[in-house]
């Protein structure tokens, strides 16, 4: 089985859907009878241990991200790598590519639907698109043969557009590098704050969407006793004195590292679609606290952390506090347990290759949603 993945969300600093292709690449690239290909944008058309590189400018201020504006390139190096599967990682060209790409070469293609396009626009432009970028997405991945959403909330909206054929596929955590072995006793010495400090954390990029504001109103509330850590690019510059800012992209070790020596990991944002930055925390052995919405509801179980009301920077200090009063270290240990048991990225790929045996005619048991 040769599988092609394709898609334009993937750049030096960029997050989940990266994450998740690598992890996939490295999986089935040494699983027996499967050959995976990887198609990225790049600055030129090149290859190496599977992973194309097909030329698509680079977006100004974009960190490293690239806009295909050309579909011949990308169509015309899936044609010559003849795969058995295509799948789709954003709703953009790359995805018109792959269609057009399936007419020639007569294969299957799946989207996953990484990101809630409708209300990622209406962020940035104002409710009055979001009528048309909804006919958009519903028009686009009604033509995949099969749809692939990484929550029960995604998948609802996506059946609630009108699309069919949707089953969810949680995505995964490197249990390895996200590790409690990974604490370091010294941090709160590099951060010049007290052993008995309680630690908190948020990895990611400091986006709108994350809610930022929450996190320092609620840090203020909490007072000296706590601190928080802010990893990520993007970050605010004002900040309460009980907040530390590392104003960069990390990699995963490092993240890995702050995490594991951590107590517990806050965050405020209430559109995800996934989080993976909670599976990362959970699998770093400390538990969560963030607000009851977008994908959190399925991932954060009451053994694993607490839930709070979005945008309300006083129930989540009140979170904090009644996660330390519950046993912070408990529930830690109970987070790891949880994802070593839901989340592993060998257990993911194994059910992907279960959706891929599906649309080749090969059927695993698999529930659609709906």
């Amino acid at each position: 089985m040769h599988i092609a993945d394709i898609t334009m969300f993937y750049a030096p600093a960029s997050g989940g859907v990266r994450t998740y292709l690598d992890a996939k690449h490295r999986r089935l690239s040494v699983k027996p009878g499967i050959r995976h290909s990887l198609l990225i944008p790049g600055s030129h058309l090149s290859e190496q241990d599977g992973v194309y590189t097909v030329p698509a400018p680079a977006l100004p201020f974009g960190k490293g991200y690239r806009f295909p504006l050309r579909l011949a390139p990308w169509r015309n190096v899936l044609q010559d790598l003849q795969p058995d599967l295509i799948e789709v990682g954003d709703p953009y060209l790359t995805a018109w590519a792959a269609l057009d790409a399936r007419r020639q070469l007569d294969v299957p293609v799946i989207g996953f639907y990484h990101s809630d396009l409708p209300l990622l626009v209406s962020n940035r432009m104002g409710n009055w698109v979001t009528t048309n970028v909804e006919a958009y997405v519903s028009k686009l991945y009604g033509n995949f043969d099969r749809v692939l959403a990484p929550s029960q909330v995604m998948a609802d909206k996506l059946s609630g557009l009108g699309v069919r054929n949707v089953f969810v596929q949680p995505l995964g955590v490197d249990l390895q590098t996200f590790n409690p072995s990974a604490r370091d006793p010294e941090l709160r010495a590099e951060l010049g704050i007290a052993e008995d400090t309680r630690l908190l954390i948020f990895a990611g990029r400091g986006s709108k969407e994350k809610n930022l504001p929450v996190l320092l109103n609620c840090m203020k509330r909490l007072g000296p006793r706590y601190h928080l850590l802010l990893v990520g690019s993007s970050m605010p510059a004002q900040v309460p004195d009980n907040v530390t800012v590392v104003d960069e992209f990390c990699p995963a070790t490092q993240v890995a590292r702050l995490m594991a020596s951590a107590d517990a990991l806050l965050h405020a944002g209430d559109q995800e679609t996934f989080g993976l930055v909670i599976l990362e925390a959970m699998a770093s052995g400390i538990p969560v606290v963030a607000v009851a919405a977008g994908a959190f509801k399925e991932i954060v179980t009451e053994q694993c952390g607490l839930l709070c009301a979005p945008n309300n920077p006083l129930a989540m200090a009140n979170a904090v506090r009644e996660l330390f009063s519950r046993g912070s270290v408990t529930l830690g240990e109970q987070a790891r347990q949880h994802v070593e048991r839901h989340y592993a990225w060998d257990a993911v790929v194994n059910s992907l290759l279960g959706h891929y045996h599906a649309v080749l005619g090969d059927p695993w048991p698999l529930t659609a949603n709906g």
